[in-house]
């Protein structure tokens, strides 16, 4: 008890001592509901703060995770930066000997260019005349097509004359062999009846009958031989007269034609 209260103790009723009491109850009250609020407060900001821990501490892998990632590649990158410039180093000094040759390339390059120019200058003038030969055959065979009855017709014309030739050709071939085999019968005949009356002559003169008769029966005999022979002779000297009458140049055909 304060040492103020001391001297008023008689003073102080119990129904003071109450009120006084309420009163420190509801101020402690107040404080313990403000200090439960703080701790709810503080203890959400705690499960908060855990939780962005654990966000933060993902993070944190991740981050390490990524760092670890990036290092390789940078190894990579690093180790692949050393090849390259060692292959630029390597390119480089090939250059440098390829520079003579690179040189003649382009030599050939510009004399193969200015052939290849003269080359095709020389392909389109083909390239023209290809096609104006084109437009004239073009021409040509449309001049053929309006035209092709009349050769069609000549082709036949001449394919009939030249068979109506080859038909008077062989038909003369035939009354020219019918003329040698005719002419060989009427040699046959001839010598045939020369030597009978020979036979038959030399016959009478061996006969003694000095008789005219006989004699008169022999020269008619022997007149009949050469006058069957003069007769058989006629045909041949005809066909022979024909055959002259017509020549080398005559054409007994031409009145078919």
């Amino acid at each position: 008890m304060p040492p103020g209260d001391s001297m008023t103790e008689g003073t102080i009723t119990p129904d003071i001592r109450i009120k006084e009491l309420e009163e420190a109850l509801s101020t402690e009250t107040d404080r313990l509901q403000k200090l439960f609020a703080a701790y709810e407060t503080q203890e959400k900001e705690l499960v908060d703060a855990r939780a962005e821990i654990e966000v933060l501490e993902k993070e944190i892998i991740d981050r390490e995770i990524e760092k670890e990632s990036l290092e390789s590649i940078i190894v990579e990158k690093d180790v692949r930066v050393r090849e390259l410039e060692m292959k630029a180093t390597k390119a480089s000094k090939r250059v440098e000997h390829i520079e003579p040759e690179l040189e003649k390339m382009e030599e050939k390059y510009s004399r193969e260019k200015d052939r290849l120019g003269k080359v095709f200058g020389i392909a389109e003038e083909l390239d023209n005349d290809l096609r104006m030969a084109v437009t004239e055959m073009k021409a040509r065979d449309d001049w053929y097509v309006d035209h092709m009855k009349i050769f069609e017709d000549l082709n036949k014309a001449i394919k009939d004359r030249y068979d109506m030739i080859e038909r008077a050709v062989e038909s003369e071939r035939k009354s020219q062999h019918m003329a040698r085999v005719f002419e060989e019968r009427l040699e046959e005949m001839v010598e045939a009846r020369t030597q009978e009356a020979q036979e038959e002559g030399s016959n009478s003169v061996e006969e003694d009958a000095p008789s005219e008769e006989p004699t008169e029966a022999t020269e008619e005999e022997t007149t009949e031989p050469v006058e069957a022979a003069e007769e058989e002779d006629t045909p041949s000297e005809e066909a022979e007269e024909s055959q002259a009458a017509w020549g080398d140049e005559a054409d007994p055909w031409s009145s078919n034609e």
